[in-house]
């Protein structure tokens, strides 16, 4: 009986269930080998979210066609014989088993308890259960013959042996296949696994000998891949959070939920729930950043228990450890821990701490997050003061001991604010903003009422050192605070760059700002520089002109030199210097040697808004790549020592764009989603980090990865209302849509790319290359004389400045032009000498892309020959360089050509065009086979018979198999 679509009226309708969040590109990863054949094994902890991938990607294997039989076993059933096999096979009607031998018949029957065994039958041991084996071996073949199969196995470490033993024999004896993304067929098999984290970090070891027998990996099929579900970032568990219906926390307690669950999405949810819970039951307010969450008892329990296991003294031990900041063993040994290392050994064993073996400088860190939070809240409040106070005396570190000195005062103390600044400025030395910003504010919190400018000043320092760390809502939220109280112009427009600064790319959203900050500024002209530096921004991100921007910037510069204000000086002239060159004002180089001259500001040399960062784009208009890679991996090692989060994300898009203009292709694949990961932790905006993503991923990746992460940036750039990245991100799209053969479409996001561009005064096209990719996206789609326009344009601009290397992909754009006209010759040979070009100002990735139009050409001029060696040249370059969509796309190409070729002439031999496999095919379907019959006779899967047959169809011109009967019998063999 069918199922109702809708419940009935007197019951609520199922509420839809959530969107699986985060896991996009693993289902991707997932989905891509599975095509080819072969497994996949699933890792990861409990609640780390296997099963919802596995549901994902179960959903979509069946629509797309597959046959899904899966099976999800748990404790209980780990000793049931066969009961994994009975769940897989649960789908599968008795007229499939209907096709095998009667004996295999009967004991696979009996194996499902679908039937009563013969006398003396045992599935599980001796010859049975080969016949077994056999039997499942055999219907699974019929199964997957008519479509593609997926067998899928949750949790595999309840699975029972009988079954494990199955799938593996399956598994050895599976056809070969290709690793990599191809199309779908025959079977595969997906296996996710619980693991543990090991002592020594994240990588996963089975928590349980998995199956009672065969490893978990041996149950897939070669090629076999392993895939750990990697944690939620921070941003990942707001939207999780958010998708769930919990309540809409800030994002400082986001911050914590993410970092107490280690990315866990059930724990996620879990302490969500909780924290919920006590404030709606309690009346609570929100948990003070030094506070501990509430940890429900379903987390608790686990915990306590692992706690309760430990003896006396590692116990103690273990209190003084969660309570310190950089807990060590010397640290705890000096405040009365004296077994501190044998204590250590032992919580190590117990899992409960990481070996500090696989740490910087010996620091020791808990394998669950949420111990120490349990461990504060059932340990009396006398003890933690006795370890607070020891702590604060053993220790040599300014940080450590003020954190642990202000836990031990009660109220406002002097000497204690002092202290904790003088900590905040030292964590600011050792690259550490988040830490210096949490001491800066405790700082102003133990600052007596009568230090009001005092109090002022450490809380803007700890709003600047959050806007460092990325923590925007903390600082913006110290700003307002400082602006409701302060009355010195020079606190009330310091505490306005902060709430400006906070907004990221998100210019548009404080509009009503800068009259209020001008207003406040008066006529001081350092504070007056400070904002003009940041309204040349606003006139850029928001407004749209780079004219604009310029004469603030300009103004700017001068204001503060005026003021002594080197640091806001440097900051606006690079600003100008970037504006100059993006204009095309030739006095770009002169403006920048002054940005670099001495004396020189820390802060605005290592900023991403500073001059050593925008000397690289200098390097890449002139195709100085080596150069402009030194520089920003200088910068990135720098930053990474101690800079901000925003600096070093944005220093990491550069150095993956180098890279891709390097033809390295894998490590910016590398890089760039490392600058993602930054951003999404510190809630960075996320525009320029997916537009980088998707650069990589149209070189190194999958052009469908790439383009879903052209369509974020542009999402994200379109509602920060960003005109300065949001070209970036229609440019990335419409570059993707060219390359995969959607010319109108790409044409369409490549005209707005250059309106937005050329509106905003671009006048050198080496700063945004778009220009040959709008021409060639016109020429396919027959605006040839556009695409000419386009191009003379750009090219009287970039000799002007003298840009070879926009001058070579022109060139290409040109040959396009003449292509798309019919003038084949003429196209052919400024393709090839386009490519030269592109060889020599050192662009591998471009000179193979026009080793493919070349290719293209000469194929049409019917040269196949030379369409070959131009297909050879592009697939050695794109192969190095670690271009896997372009070697995908220019196989094909390459391919397309062979299948193109005229067909076999009357009166010559078909057999000699044909491989031998392909002889065998065409001979057997000439003689009335079915293609099940061809693959079982030449012991050949379907899909290879299929594949044989396509080819042969191509090379002898037929479009049937009467035609291949015909061609058989009236023309000679070989």
């Amino acid at each position: 009986m069918t199922e109702p679509t809708t419940p009935p009226a007197d019951r609520p309708a199922a509420r839809p269930r959530p969107p699986v969040i985060g896991r996009d590109a693993l289902c991707g990863t997932v989905r891509t080998h599975l095509a080819g054949g072969g497994g996949v094994l699933l890792t990861g902890p409990a609640g780390i979210g296997r099963t919802t991938v596995v549901s994902q990607l179960v959903t979509d294997a069946a629509a797309r066609g597959r046959l899904v039989l899966r099976c999800a076993p748990s404790p209980a059933e780990r000793d049931s014989p066969f009961l994994g096999l009975i769940d897989l096979l649960a789908p599968v009607g008795d007229d499939a088993l209907a096709t095998l031998a009667a004996h295999e018949r009967t004991v696979l029957e009996a194996a499902l308890l679908r039937g009563a065994p013969p006398a003396g039958t045992d599935p599980a041991t001796g010859r049975d259960a080969l016949v077994l084996r056999i039997a499942v071996h055999r219907l699974l073949a019929h199964l997957s013959g008519s479509r593609p199969l997926l067998l899928v196995v949750d949790d595999a470490q309840w699975l029972d042996r009988p079954t494990a033993d199955i799938l593996a024999f399956l598994a050895r004896r599976a056809p070969a296949r290709r690793a990599g993304p191809g199309p779908d067929g025959g079977t595969s098999v997906l296996v996710a696994l619980r693991t543990e984290p090991t002592a020594d970090g994240p990588e996963a070891q089975a928590a349980q000998e998995p199956c009672h027998g065969p490893e978990a990996q041996e149950l897939c099929p070669p090629p076999v891949r392993r895939i750990p579900v990697p944690p939620l970032t921070a941003h990942q568990t707001a939207e999780l959070l958010d998708a769930h219906d919990h309540p809409a926390w800030p994002r400082p307690l986001v911050a914590r939920l993410h970092q107490a669950s280690g990315g866990t999405p059930r724990t996620a949810l879990e302490l969500s729930a909780a924290l919920d819970e006590r404030l709606r039951i309690e009346g609570a307010d929100l948990p003070d950043p030094t506070e501990p969450l509430p940890v429900p008892d379903s987390l608790r329990r686990p915990i306590l228990d692992r706690l309760d296991a430990l003896p006396p003294s590692a116990r103690h031990t273990l209190i003084t450890a969660g309570t310190a900041v950089r807990p060590t063993v010397e640290l705890l040994r000096r405040a009365g821990c004296p077994g501190a290392a044998d204590d250590v050994d032992t919580c190590v064993r117990h899992g409960v701490l990481h070996s500090p073996r696989a740490f910087d400088h010996g620091v020791l860190r808990f394998r669950d997050p949420l111990t120490p939070m349990v461990l504060w809240t059932v340990t009396p409040y006398e003890r933690l003061t006795r370890a607070h106070r020891a702590l604060a005396e053993a220790s040599d570190d300014p940080v450590e001991r003020a954190h642990h000195i202000a836990r031990l005062t009660a109220g406002p103390d002097p000497a204690v604010a002092a202290g904790l600044a003088d900590a905040a400025r030292a964590a600011r030395r050792r690259g550490a903003p988040g830490t210096a910003a949490r001491l800066g504010r405790m700082a102003a919190e133990y600052t007596p009422a009568g230090q009001t400018h005092v109090d002022i000043d450490r809380r803007l320092t700890a709003a600047e050192d959050g806007i460092e760390a990325g923590d925007f809502d903390f600082a913006r939220q110290l700003a307002y605070e400082v602006l409701g109280e302060a009355d010195r112009p020079a606190d009330r427009v310091r505490a306005w760059n902060v709430v400006i600064d906070s907004c990221g790319q998100a210019m548009a959203e404080i509009t009503d700002v800068f009259p209020e900050a001008v207003h406040d500024a008066g006529r001081d002209p350092g504070l007056l520089a400070q904002l003009h530096y940041r309204m040349s921004w606003r006139a850029w991100m928001v407004g749209g002109s780079a004219v604009r921007a310029h004469d603030h910037a300009v103004r700017a510069a001068r204001l503060a030199a005026r003021s002594g204000d080197r640091r806001t000086e440097l900051m606006a002239l690079t600003q100008q210097a970037a504006l100059e060159l993006f204009l095309g004002d030739p006095r770009a180089e002169t403006t920048l040697a002054a940005a670099l001259a001495a004396p020189h500001d820390v802060h605005a040399m290592t900023h991403h808004n500073g001059p050593t960062y925008l000397k690289h784009r200098f390097h890449l208009v002139r195709d100085e790549l080596d150069e402009a890679r030194a520089e920003l991996r200088t910068l990135v090692y720098t930053l990474r020592q101690r800079g901000s989060a925003d600096s070093l994300s944005q220093c990491l898009n550069g150095l993956a764009q180098v890279e891709i203009a390097r033809g390295r292709c894998r490590p910016a694949l590398t890089i760039a989603r490392q600058s993602l990961r930054i951003t999404e932790q510190a809630g960075l905006s996320q525009g320029p980090a997916w537009y980088t993503v998707a650069l990589a991923e149209t070189a190194g990746g999958s052009l469908s990865q790439a383009l879903a992460a052209a369509q974020t940036a542009r999402r994200h750039s379109e509602d920060d209302d960003d005109r300065l990245f949001l070209p970036r991100a229609l440019h990335a799209e419409g570059r993707i849509r060219l390359f995969s053969g959607e010319p109108v479409r790409a044409a369409e996001l490549l005209r707005q790319t250059a309106d937005l561009e050329t509106g905003q005064g671009q006048r050198d096209p080496a700063t945004r290359r778009w220009h040959a990719d709008l021409a060639e996206a016109l020429a396919r789609t027959g605006a040839t004389d556009e695409a000419e326009a386009v191009i003379a344009r750009a090219r009287h601009q970039a000799e002007r400045l003298g840009r070879p290397g926009v001058l070579a992909t022109l060139d290409r754009a040109a040959a396009a032009v003449e292509a798309a006209r019919g003038e084949l010759p003429a196209a052919a040979t400024d393709f090839a000498r386009a490519a030269t070009r592109l060889r020599s100002t050192g662009y591998p990735l471009e000179e193979a892309r026009t080793r493919v139009a070349l290719g293209r050409a000469h194929r049409l001029l019917g040269d196949e020959p030379a369409s070959r060696t131009a297909f050879a040249d592009a697939l050695r370059i794109f192969t190095k360089a670690g271009a896997r969509a372009w070697v995908s796309v220019t196989r094909a190409e390459r391919d397309r050509a062979d299948d193109l070729r005229a067909p076999v002439p009357d009166g010559t031999s078909w057999s000699e065009h044909l491989t031998s496999t392909e002889r065998s095919v065409v001979t057997r379907a000439a003689q009335g086979a079915t293609n099940r019959e061809i693959a079982a006779g030449l012991v050949l899967s379907v899909k290879t018979v299929e594949a044989a047959l396509t080819r042969a169809y191509r090379k002898l011109g037929a479009k049937s198999r009467v035609e291949i009967t015909r061609i058989i019998m009236t023309r000679p063999t070989a």
